[in-house]
């Protein structure tokens, strides 16, 4: 539930609260209200138009690419990526000085995308490609995993950075999430100094790499009143985390288990922290635990089928339970979490 300046005001003058609460209310609210320099996400026929235009714009300058368009040569495409970075930062930083904040932020990430393509350029033209060898062309990049794509990766990393040091877009962390995310699989041939790479090896890195994600995604919210600039970073996080967790394979009755114990928390951190990410993977993989037993472990229980049509209209009751104390539970949560924790969760329980 949200209160406005003048239902407070209200409040002071009905003697619920005194003028001097008040005023401190009021400045403490003004304190934690988020920055009007970061655009929030919103969803009209504007917006929707403008986040296609700068999907269709990065989409053809990689996953979509040509042969043709690769077989320009090294500095043709350093120099295309270098052309279109500077015509759309332009563009956009014109755009964000006039305070139309959410295009021309798309435009900067425009700018942004371009950084794997400029660095295949310089790649492909001097063949720096280091001991595992030319990848394929651009549009690979986005396919199959190379520890050649790597310094793509970094460079994207780096000018989201340096463009987030200027702009606060939380679209460019969408930029900066693809990247790492594909860096978590073109990373393993690195760590294990092999070129051929077998399954474990992928998994075991997915998961630190999530892991490691994810924590850059919590600090985000803990820094950051905006949750736009996390989202991004907890929905890839959580792909190479959990898929990799997931992805598990010959453990026992117990491991599956504890997996599903594990889904079960994500559920719990969703609550705590307000991410429908977290409940959405949670889900699906206590689904995947749910659908093991009914295959393998009770596969000719004539009960099973029963129980767990009784377990689900558990768990709809448990939502419905959940949505009627949504307001003590929220108010508990607040007075007996850490701070810290706090800190982490949106103003008025929002998502």
């Amino acid at each position: 539930m949200s209160y406005s300046e003048s239902d407070l005001r209200a409040a002071s003058s009905a003697g619920a609260i005194s003028p001097d609460e008040l005023q401190r209310l009021l400045a403490y609210l003004q304190q934690r209200a988020p920055s009007t320099d970061t655009p929030r996400a919103k969803f009209d026929a504007a917006h929707l138009l403008w986040y296609a235009g700068a999907l269709i714009v990065i989409g053809a300058m990689g996953l979509f690419s040509t042969v043709a368009f690769s077989q320009m040569g090294g500095r043709a495409l350093t120099a295309c990526a270098l052309a279109y970075a500077a015509a759309f930062g332009f563009a956009g930083d014109q755009l964000w000085r006039r305070s139309l904040r959410v295009p021309g932020g798309l435009l900067i990430a425009i700018a942004v995308s371009m950084a794997p393509l400029a660095v295949y350029g310089v790649q492909a033209e001097l063949g720096w490609w280091g001991r595992f060898g030319k990848p394929g062309t651009v549009q690979d990049f986005y396919v199959w995993i190379k520890g050649s794509w790597l310094f793509m990766e970094l460079a994207t990393v780096a000018a989201g950075a340096i463009a987030l040091r200027f702009y606060r877009v939380p679209f460019i962390y969408a930029v900066i999430s693809v990247a790492l995310w594909f860096m978590s699989m073109d990373l393993t041939p690195w760590i294990f100094n092999v070129s051929h790479l077998d399954w474990e090896m992928r998994r075991i890195v997915s998961i630190w790499f999530g892991l490691g994600m994810l924590s850059l995604a919590w600090i985000v919210d803990y820094t950051s009143d905006n949750r736009d600039f996390g989202f991004w970073l907890h929905l890839f996080g959580l792909m190479a985390f959990w898929g990799g967790i997931s992805a598990t394979e010959g453990s026992t009755e117990l491991g599956k288990a504890i997996y599903c114990l594990m889904n079960v928390g994500l559920l719990a951190i969703a609550v705590i922290i307000v991410r429908r990410a977290y409940a959405v993977f949670g889900a699906i993989g206590i689904t995947m635990y749910l659908g093991h037993l009914a295959e393998m472990v009770f596969k000719d229980s004539l009960l099973f089928p029963f129980a767990l049509s009784l377990i689900g209209v558990a768990v709809v009751a448990a939502g419905l339970a959940y949505h009627r104390k949504q307001k003590a539970i929220a108010e508990w949560l607040a007075a007996n979490l850490p701070p810290a924790v706090l800190r982490l969760r949106p103003q008025g329980g929002a998502n």
